[in-house]
């Protein structure tokens, strides 16, 4: 099987990339080369910025492709030029949607496919199910062969799930109080990126998922708290939270309230029986005890050690003013 991935090295899709060449496709990855993650040696790099449609269309010449798959397409003019470009090259596109644009405040769990779109409160949601709009029409119109795929909240080492990056650890370090959101107990789900690679190769070249959407994720369901006291208890240190309301938060800072009220302030557990009626074997086997490791192990190393004074300075604001 030939597939191209537009990306290839970012947090979800480079273990989705080893998994593609560990099952002997041909894998052509379509990039920029800036990302740190290092593509697998079996792929073929062919290096241009799918944002400029015409030198990108230069790069892949008369190529054609069994599968396509966007990693990095996150609005309507972004797939539209997907359509122009593919609509002839390839048997199969896969949209990598989001979870997050699944119906805000959620009215029913667990969450499904049939779940409605609809998030009044984070502008990224919306542009993805504008995607998704898109390319439905033009998959009942034009038999465009498209697949979406929408990811949860899906990890690996180099991400915390706190914000942002080694935040969290230097805060801890310092016996500093970490922000954790509302109550710290709405429920929510970690999914990681070697686990979702297994039910994502599932959908590769499989015609009976074009037209379908698919959610992949963990069965582990986690609170907030629970997310924080894990982190602090594998990195060896003591845990001190500040919980402020999601709605306070976006006052001091909007793209990080945004994110909270429609998405992670909102309780998420997602039934999978979808993906695993057509991927039997899939299974999340990496319970976040053990991603926490990784985590901790990646931000031991003093050179990812990189602190974001300025939103640190904040957070400090953000508890003191919360108090007065």
């Amino acid at each position: 099987m030939k597939v191209l991935f537009i990306g290839g090295t970012g947090v979800i899709s480079s273990s989705c990339s080893q998994l593609c060449v560990e099952k002997g496709y041909d894998l052509f990855l379509l990039n920029r080369g800036t990302s740190f993650r290092a593509a697998p040696k079996d792929a073929e790099i062919i290096n241009a910025d799918i944002r400029n449609a015409a030198a990108a269309r230069s790069a892949l010449g008369s190529q054609t492709f069994d599968v396509v798959v966007d990693w990095a397409a996150y609005n309507q003019k972004h797939v539209r030029n997907d359509f122009n470009l593919f609509r002839d090259k390839t048997n199969q596109y896969i949209f990598i949607s989001s979870a997050s644009a699944y119906q805000k405040p959620v009215q029913k769990l667990p969450i499904t496919e049939e779940t409605p779109l609809e998030n009044p409160f984070w502008s990224y949601s919306r542009a993805k199910i504008d995607c998704e709009n898109f390319l439905m029409k033009v998959y009942g119109e034009e038999k465009f062969p498209v697949t979406i795929c929408r990811p949860s909240h899906t990890y690996d080492k180099t991400k915390t799930p706190l914000r942002a990056d080694y935040l969290p650890f230097h805060r801890m370090k310092l016996g500093k109080k970490i922000i954790i959101h509302d109550d710290g107990n709405s429920l929510w789900t970690l999914t990681h990126t070697r686990d979702f690679a297994k039910g994502f190769a599932g959908l590769l070249g499989s015609p009976t998922t074009i037209g379908e959407a698919y959610q992949i994720t963990s069965d582990e369901v986690l609170t907030w708290d629970a997310i924080a006291e894990t982190l602090a208890e594998k990195a060896g240190y003591d845990l001190h939270v500040a919980h402020l309301p999601s709605n306070f938060i976006s006052q001091y800072d909007k793209e990080w309230g945004d994110s909270l009220l429609g998405d992670k302030a909102n309780n998420a557990v997602y039934d999978n029986s979808k993906i695993k009626k057509l991927v039997p074997e899939f299974k999340a086997t990496i319970p976040f005890s053990q991603g926490a490791e990784e985590i901790v192990e990646w931000y031991s190393d003093p050179r990812n050690q990189i602190v974001d004074y300025n939103l640190d300075a904040l957070m400090d604001r953000m508890i003191n003013d919360s108090h007065s």
